[in-house]
């Protein structure tokens, strides 16, 4: 359980760092993505970054305080999401560069760890 509840924190540690670079540099984050900058992408990407800071909170709350089995659902729940993140960034329309390759290895990074101690734990029981 204590390796579920690491990864939440680690995983809120780079939301957190995500939420940073997207609220105050939203133009650069785009730059990396390889997008073209748009009408609004700015404020989209800032959005993002907010819903982000919200997660990082959540996520960080559940790994420290929550019980047995909030750990799990929070672990269950991120294994999909890091998964989708993953696959999204790969599907990014401006097409692959190595930032891109970056951010879908880091989603399912996630989502193999979580499925790792998921099955571990289910395992030792």
């Amino acid at each position: 359980m204590s390796r579920l509840r690491g990864v939440l924190r680690l995983g809120a540690v780079v939301f957190a760092l995500s939420a940073a670079l997207l609220l105050v540099l939203p133009s650069y984050f785009i730059q990396l993505l390889g997008l073209d900058a748009a009408s609004g992408l700015d404020w989209s990407m800032q959005m993002i970054g907010i819903t982000l800071l919200a997660l990082t909170g959540q996520m960080f709350v559940v790994s420290i305080s929550a019980s047995e089995r909030g750990v799990i659902w929070a672990a269950r729940t991120m294994q999909a999401a890091a998964f989708g993140l993953g696959v999204l960034t790969l599907l990014i329309p401006s097409g692959v560069n190595w930032f891109v390759i970056l951010y879908a290895l880091v989603g399912f990074g996630f989502s193999a760890a979580y499925t790792v101690f998921l099955f571990q734990r289910s395992e030792g029981e």
